[in-house]
């Protein structure tokens, strides 16, 4: 292969780009699992999750993708045949809710467009109409990283408390937690499902559970085997700073040097900066002409831009000559949006001129793949953030 110049920019929604700390973090001799180091460490990083996720529960740490910490939500609250009340944001959604039929759960899928999040009197219409309390778990995705949208959880645990309705609030927020506000405990979430990829700025291969009592009490009924997945094998073992069997322990090494990072940013000063480069790209997609997949403004992610090609073009096609002259790699479409839409992630490590070289590599390339657009997006963003600095700084 032919070496390329620069660093490549892997501007996907996830996973994200590692920074030189957390990488130089994981770059340590693992150590024995049992002994008092590892506490240290088992502690700090247990501690510094129930932060993250805004709790004063159990955070439970698996060595998996958030796959993993999908399937652990369910087998660890549920039983065989028990009704799952489930709603369609995007591909995320939908695999989550496949993932539920092949437990053995009976998913109530509710049908969305994939431009818009959860609407909470859907959900709420839905629950009113279980009498018999039949339907067991609610489970929503907070920022569909297919499309770009991010739904409201906290209307969502308002509407489950209207219709006066035992259900379960489960979420996924493996896009979200790190990037934008999340709190389990405030917004009366039971389960919460994360990973390490995306706004902690990790590698794959860590993914989280944040669990409150009331989904706690529902383990000790729940009949789906589980073993592996277990939050008793787990939580017990925590409680000393340890884990059961043998934990990714250079991940956590990892883990710990992001939280720390994160903190030392201050997490809202994260959120603000997500926010920023949001609209900044946001900005540059309305100057090029393009149509942003989600359509409600309170709806857009701060995480990712998901952008319509033009009909008749392929966002397949434009996405590899990107890669090929500029060495950048967008999100693809998936599922249902599959060579229609790109992605653009700003999330995790990510400052302004790093947003700039993105935005920069995608108007070159929307030039050279011939799509249809008007030129100027980079310099509508480059406006949006010289405008957000001004206010921080008067």
């Amino acid at each position: 292969m032919t070496y390329q110049a620069g660093r490549h920019f892997l501007q996907i929604p996830g996973p994200s780009n590692v920074p030189d700390r957390i990488l130089r973090a994981i770059d340590r001799p693992t150590i024995d699992h049992r002994g008092p180091e590892f506490q240290h460490l088992g502690y700090d990083v247990l501690a510094g999750m129930q932060r993250m996720f805004k709790t004063k529960g159990a955070v439970v740490i698996y060595p998996a993708s958030g796959t993993g910490a999908w399937e652990a939500a369910l087998v660890n609250t549920l039983s065989a045949g028990d009704k799952v009340l489930m709603y369609e944001t995007g591909q995320f959604a939908t695999l989550w809710q496949k993932l539920a039929q092949r437990l053995g759960l009976q998913p109530v899928f509710i049908g969305g467009d994939w431009r818009r999040g959860v609407d909470a009197a859907a959900v709420e219409a839905k629950l009113n109409e279980d009498k018999a309390h039949t339907i067991k778990a609610v489970c929503v995705v907070h920022n569909e990283t297919s499309t770009g949208v991010t739904s409201k959880i906290a209307e969502v645990r308002k509407a489950i408390d209207r219709a006066k309705h035992p259900a379960l609030l489960l979420v996924d927020t493996i896009s979200g937690l790190g990037s934008m506000d999340y709190r389990h405990d405030e917004w009366g979430v039971d389960v919460t499902v994360a990973g390490s990829q995306k706004g902690l700025m990790l590698p794959p291969g860590l993914s989280f559970n944040a669990v409150s009592e009331k989904a706690l009490a529902a383990s000790k009924t729940a009949k789906l085997p589980r073993s592996y997945w277990s939050w008793d094998e787990m939580i017990g073992p925590n409680k000393t700073g340890f884990f059961p069997y043998t934990p990714a322990t250079n991940l956590l090494y990892g883990l710990r040097e992001a939280v720390a990072m994160l903190e030392e940013e201050g997490l809202d000063n994260v959120f603000k900066r997500h926010d920023r480069h949001a609209e900044a790209t946001r900005r540059a997609v309305q100057t090029w002409g393009l149509e942003i997949l989600c359509q409600n403004e309170t709806e857009h992610s701060s995480i990712l831009t998901a952008v319509l090609m033009p009909a008749g073009h392929s966002e397949v096609a434009f996405r590899k000559v990107v890669l090929d002259n500029f060495n950048m790699s967008l999100g693809s479409g998936l599922g249902k949006v599959a060579d229609k839409v790109f992605r653009i992630g700003h999330l995790g490590d990510f400052n302004d001129l790093t947003l700039m070289g993105t935005l920069a590599g995608v108007e070159m390339g929307l030039a050279l793949a011939k799509v249809p657009h008007q030129k100027g997006g980079v310099a509508a963003a480059m406006e949006s953030l010289k405008e957000s600095c001004l206010k921080t700084n008067t």
